[in-house]
């Protein structure tokens, strides 16, 4: 027996039960148990959509109003080939398929890069914010991260050798496949801390036809010391197999963020002035895992890569980046590696490089005390560089 969808327990043309008492006889005489819920629900009947010839159609109209925010499932190949990534956009129906006539134009398409240790449905706040602003979202798990991880063993795993490419090549192959979906509507890129770094890579590589930037949590880590790392990394890699989780490495990594945070509560702090988002991240099985050797190897392979003029050089002159973080991040060295990160693309001619601090916030800054502020922000600046 596989998954069933129905839409209200009544014959098609009939009236709407709102309760279970409204349920034709009839009916409960052919299932084997009935469920009694205390909630009475709406009184409206069920939406009733389409997925299968594109993102969505109405078939009726319902209790989930046109310009309600939902979610489709994506997946495909990732370029390891062996991972299905495990993707979503976010939309609503008032967007149609992207194509299907008389459906309203989305202002553009958000892609999200998430961070390091987390996963998509994270931003599932923000994703909804900027779907009610007008534009449609998508984002994916990257390999060796939330549901794109076959299991726990895999969580932080990442090929020693050759793993930037894979990242930035499912990056790019979700934007393809939304792209197709809404043809012609102006494409943004946000990436968050790790996803920061993938970024910065990818506008290097695929940065043409894009409509705008915006780097979120980023910093601008010294090459000679991320050369450093990638060389311990592989080295433990070859001693002890790639799949092997350095205290060594985490510590001068992620693991060191923590003890830039006076009088911390946690060793993950540095996330969030909120005690409410660490303590959240901390009981999510799906964050805060420590990278394996080969993980850390592809992660210090971009840091080392973003830091040169020759990788600046390769971004679209005309492409307008925005780079946002909160003053207390000690990913960004208090604000320091953020304005660092923004020179460097202003000396290598990018036209349009905004930069803004927000003062008391550290990492997570959609995720911070004061988020609402930073939300507005950035879709207002997003939505200068769509119009």
């Amino acid at each position: 027996m596989g998954p069933i969808a129905t839409s209200s327990a009544n014959v098609s043309g009939g009236d709407d039960p709102k309760t279970l008492e409204d349920v034709d006889a009839q009916l409960l005489d052919q299932v084997g148990a009935s469920v009694r819920s205390a909630h009475v629900g709406s009184g409206t009947a069920s939406t009733v959509i389409d997925c299968t010839q594109g993102i969505v159609e109405v078939i009726r109209q319902g209790g989930i109003m046109p310009d309600s925010v939902f979610t489709v499932p994506i997946d495909y190949t990732s370029h390891d080939g062996k991972t299905r990534i495990n993707a979503k956009i976010w939309t609503s129906a008032k967007f149609g398929d992207g194509k299907q006539a008389g459906a309203e134009k989305p202002k553009g398409v958000v892609q999200l890069i998430h961070g390091m240790a987390e996963y998509i449905d994270r931003y599932d706040d923000f994703a909804s914010y900027l779907v009610e602003r007008g534009f449609v979202v998508c984002a994916e798990d990257h390999i060796g991260h939330g549901k794109s991880a076959a299991d726990p063993s895999e969580f932080g795993h990442m090929p020693a050798h050759g793993g930037k490419d894979i990242l930035i090549g499912d990056v790019h192959t979700l934007r393809r496949i939304v792209s197709e979906l809404f043809p012609e509507v102006p494409y943004v890129v946000y990436g968050h801390s790790m996803g920061s770094f993938i970024a910065r890579s990818y506008i290097a590589r695929y940065g043409e036809g894009l409509a705008a930037c915006v780097l979120s949590g980023t910093g601008n880590v010294p090459a000679a010391l991320s050369g450093f790392g990638r060389t311990l990394a592989r080295t433990l890699a070859s001693m002890r197999g790639e799949t092997y989780r350095s205290a060594l490495i985490d510590g001068m990594g992620a693991g060191g963020y923590g003890k830039k945070i006076p009088n911390a509560r946690t060793p993950l702090d540095w996330l969030s002035t909120d005690p409410a988002v660490v303590d959240a991240y901390i009981a999510d099985e799906l964050c805060g895992f420590m990278f394996t050797v080969g993980g850390y190897a592809t992660l210090l392979d971009l840091t080392a890569e973003v830091v040169t003029p020759e990788c600046a050089a390769k971004v679209p002159k005309d492409l307008p980046i925005l780079l946002v973080a909160g003053d207390g991040d000690p990913v960004g060295d208090m604000g320091k590696g953020v304005e660092a990160a923004a020179q460097l693309l202003r000396d290598a001619g990018v036209k349009e490089v905004d930069c803004k601090l927000y003062e008391g916030m550290r990492h997570e800054i959609h995720n911070e005390i004061g988020h609402e502020q930073v939300y507005d922000d950035i879709a207002q600046w997003i939505e200068s560089h769509t119009n």
